[in-house]
């Protein structure tokens, strides 16, 4: 005799690809690998999804809180998820019936979405658990202004904003394969107001291979939020043209070409803003300790200009800031110029290069070891705050850099990291 449908109803979790700005933070926190993607589309399979909740408070669009009733049998796949431009629409009652199942089962799977996501306090994972991205806090610091968020999109007004590039500079050195650019974004008499460590979509023109308008690519923020230019309506990006894939195989990225071949006075389109919880604290002595790679520097650079702009005006006594800057050679480190220009007492700046002539390989967490003294007080005071930012393959490393540090110097990592997320202490943004 087959079971009744009744016994195999799911509450499928389905992500908004209208919504989506593909920014791989569900993927990169989901603890058990139900969250996949191509190149157009996040999915969740629904044969690993376990309703742990790990993904959604992280989520800066809303694009991951989506549901569908669904008897299991008839669970959306994943290659039918990758197909989407927009979410089905929900299963009503009759159809519901028709497939076997009844009201009174549909509203006891929906209980249990709802218990689920009650009870998700975003727990720290075991020491067996290699998914970093766990340790990350889904929340702002208790002093972070408020982010606006979703002003512009698809699900917002139904439209975009155009903004206009008002500045293209290459911010590495020319000559160099590492080409990163700098751009401006003037949005006129449009409100976009926008925080340090928030991100921005673009849409590129044109269609993809399949002939499917291209979807927004995700850039973080790299002014504060009174603007690259004070008083005017703008903001900036740090961009790095993507000539290449991950693998080392040659391939020209859509929207990081397109942004930076861009020139003075071209419009452009944008979605957004996003992020509520990659934010900077705003009470006085607070500590920042800034973690990078690459254009991952973006936010950090956001961060440290607004401290700077505070610091000038004499309106806000800072705590320390500290900066770990890693690239593959110094020619590709973005801002490096700039940087060099800081105050020595304003900022403490450690840089790691991998791929340097003649040097030993060093990495941002090789660095964070050797200052393992000045990190030890900065992790026992509950007013600093650590922000992570660059690829994925950083991310690890980092955090097994602050659990040795910790130990090291005799703190109970697993209480001080679970403070660290619930507090909104550490945060992780990386892709």
């Amino acid at each position: 005799m087959n079971a009744p449908a009744d016994a195999f109803v799911i509450k499928q979790h389905v992500i908004d690809p209208e919504i989506c700005i593909r920014c791989n933070t569900c993927e990169a926190i989901c603890p058990v690998g139900a969250i996949t993607h191509d190149s157009r589309n996040y999915v969740v399979d629904a044969d690993k999804c376990n309703l742990c909740m790990a993904c959604v408070s992280p989520c800066p669009t809303g694009s991951i809180d989506n549901w569908r009733t669904m008897p299991r049998v008839k669970a959306y796949s994943v290659e039918e998820q990758l197909g989407w431009d927009s979410l089905p629409e929900e299963l009503s009652q009759e159809q519901l019936a028709e497939l076997g199942v009844s009201p009174a089962a549909a509203e006891s799977v929906q209980e249990v979405a709802q218990e689920a996501a009650a009870s998700s306090v975003g727990g720290l994972p075991g020491e067996s658990s290699v998914n970093s991205g766990q340790y990350g806090a889904s929340q702002p610091p208790w002093s972070a202004a408020h982010a606006y968020t979703n002003l512009y999109g698809p699900k917002a007004f139904d439209k975009t904003i155009t903004a206009t590039v008002t500045g293209n500079v290459r911010v590495t050195e020319v000559g160099k394969e590492y080409d990163t650019h700098h751009i401006v974004l003037d949005f006129g008499a449009m409100p976009f107001p926008v925080l340090e460590g928030q991100s921005i979509g673009i849409i590129p023109p044109g269609t993809d291979a399949n002939g499917r308008p291209h979807h927004a690519r995700q850039y973080s923020i790299a002014s504060p939020r009174n603007g690259e230019r004070p008083g005017y309506n703008n903001l900036s990006l740090t961009i790095k043209r993507v000539l290449e894939d991950h693998q080392g195989n040659p391939v020209r990225g859509v929207g990081s070409n397109y942004m930076c071949d861009l020139q003075v006075g071209d419009q452009v389109q944008v979605i957004g803003p996003f992020g509520a919880s990659f934010l900077m604290p705003n009470h006085p002595r607070s500590n920042i300790v800034m973690i990078c790679t690459g254009t991952g520097s973006a936010p950090m650079r956001a961060i440290t200009e607004w401290r700077r702009r505070l610091r000038a005006s004499g309106k806000f006594e800072g705590g320390k800031l500290m900066l770990f800057f890693g690239a593959r050679t110094q020619e590709e480190l973005p801002y490096f110029g700039p940087l060099q220009n800081l105050p020595k007492d304003f900022i403490d700046i450690h840089f790691a290069f991998s791929r340097t002539p003649g040097s030993p390989k060093k990495y941002v967490q090789d660095a964070m070891r050797e200052r393992a003294a000045d990190l030890v007080p900065l992790l026992k005071d509950a007013n600093t705050y650590f922000y992570v930012c660059g690829l994925k393959s950083m991310e690890e490393g980092v955090v097994l850099a602050l659990r040795e540090v910790a130990e090291h110097a005799g703190l109970d990592w697993e209480s001080l990291a679970g403070d660290l997320k619930r507090q909104g202490r550490l945060h992780l943004e990386t892709y």
